[in-house]
């Protein structure tokens, strides 16, 4: 006889239920708890268990370090590093009372992976946020694998645009004039060699960053129903990452003119579309960046200030007015966020901590500006 589960019901039954409990669904499955109750069970029947991540060394949620002392978990570059730095500089220099002319606010902002939306985008319209009057923002930057330190002053504006061409559909075993796959195409090309013409570009001239020319890449083709069936509609879409000193006005004349020269039936909607790109001024005269720059002129470091190639929270702030630089004191790092193994090594990670607790003084001290009388 089976010994009795919960409420009297069979073992075997009740583990069932207790393992059916776990939320595994989609598109926010809870792993970490299944794999937890498993490993439990395997442990209970002295059974050996061995967990693989796909391409990880190491349970990316595990935050395991090594001998090296390299710390390996999704977050260690993009960006739990730089949110507890923050905390941990406060720390600091509430510990060692220190007082400065300009109070320092920490925004922990949800959303921004997918576009900030519903994060950053909002926030910034909000009275919470202007209540805080913003003179400055620092936000997220890059690892730099040499040993500078890259700063972020700028950003790409991320343009998703949708190509949709219409044409004659008919049977797949036909010579059919004007169909949409062959307007399509033609879009197509003309989009790729720009693209190819920017790349050119970019490494014909040794002095250019990635963010300082546009970049595109085809990222989706739609349409068709069978293999016989000529469609009348399919689509392409693109991610464009437009360069700040691009003429947004000329460039949106551009796509509509790769679309009109396909042939009729050619149009373009955008799926996302920022065009509030503004710069932070790097000029040594200007009061934010003399401060941020200085710091590490004190500290005998190196800065490379670039252009953002791909898309932060920073657009938001900079839209509404505050000056923002992207920054995570990560040298001597390859770049791995989003990527396998990302990890970052305990020691950038606290030197991180000791330049966030200079930085944050020398901006709380800026002297008030004229602009914010």
């Amino acid at each position: 006889m089976a010994s009795e589960g919960l409420e009297g019901e069979h073992p075997s039954v009740t583990l069932f239920r207790q393992y059916l409990r776990i939320r595994t669904v989609q598109p926010e499955p809870d792993y970490g708890a299944a794999v937890a109750f498993l490993e439990k069970r395997a442990h209970q029947l002295g059974l050996s268990c061995q967990k693989v991540e796909e391409h990880w060394s190491h349970d990316p949620f595990e935050a395991f370090k090594d001998a090296e002392g390299y710390i390996y978990a999704r977050g260690t570059q993009d960006m739990k590093c730089v949110s507890i730095q923050y905390l941990e500089a406060v720390r600091r220099l509430k510990a060692e009372g220190h007082h400065f002319p300009r109070t320092i606010h920490m925004t922990f902002v949800p959303d921004e992976e997918v576009g900030g939306h519903q994060g950053m985008e909002l926030f910034v319209q909000r009275p919470e946020f202007q209540a805080l009057r913003a003179g400055f923002a620092l936000d997220e930057g890059l690892a730099n694998p040499a040993d500078a330190f890259t700063v972020f002053y700028s950003e790409r504006s991320p343009w998703w645009v949708r190509v949709t061409s219409i044409g004659k559909p008919g049977h797949g075993s036909r010579f059919i004039e004007d169909t949409a796959a062959e307007k399509l195409h033609k879009v197509v090309s003309s989009i790729l060699a720009f693209r190819e013409k920017e790349r050119q570009r970019l490494q014909s001239n040794p002095h250019l960053k990635e963010g300082a020319v546009t970049s595109v890449n085809l990222t989706k083709l739609e349409g068709g129903v069978a293999c016989n069936v000529v469609p009348a509609t399919m689509s392409a879409s693109f991610d464009f990452r437009v360069a700040p000193d691009v003429d947004l006005k000329a460039f949106e004349e551009q796509l509509q003119g790769w679309c009109q020269a396909a042939g009729e039936g050619v149009t373009f909607e955008f799926i996302q579309k920022w065009t509030e790109s503004r710069v932070t001024s790097t000029n040594d005269s200007d009061p934010w960046w003399a401060a941020f720059s200085g710091v590490f002129k004190d500290m005998n470091l190196t800065l490379e200030p670039e252009i953002f190639p791909a898309a932060t929270d920073s657009r938001y702030l900079r839209a509404v007015g505050v000056p923002a630089l992207g920054f995570s004191p990560m040298n001597c790092t390859p770049v791995l966020l989003h990527d396998h193994d990302e990890r970052l090594h305990e020691a950038v990670f606290l030197r991180g901590v000791d330049i966030y607790t200079r930085l944050l003084p020398a901006l709380a001290s800026v002297p008030a500006l004229p602009s914010e009388s």
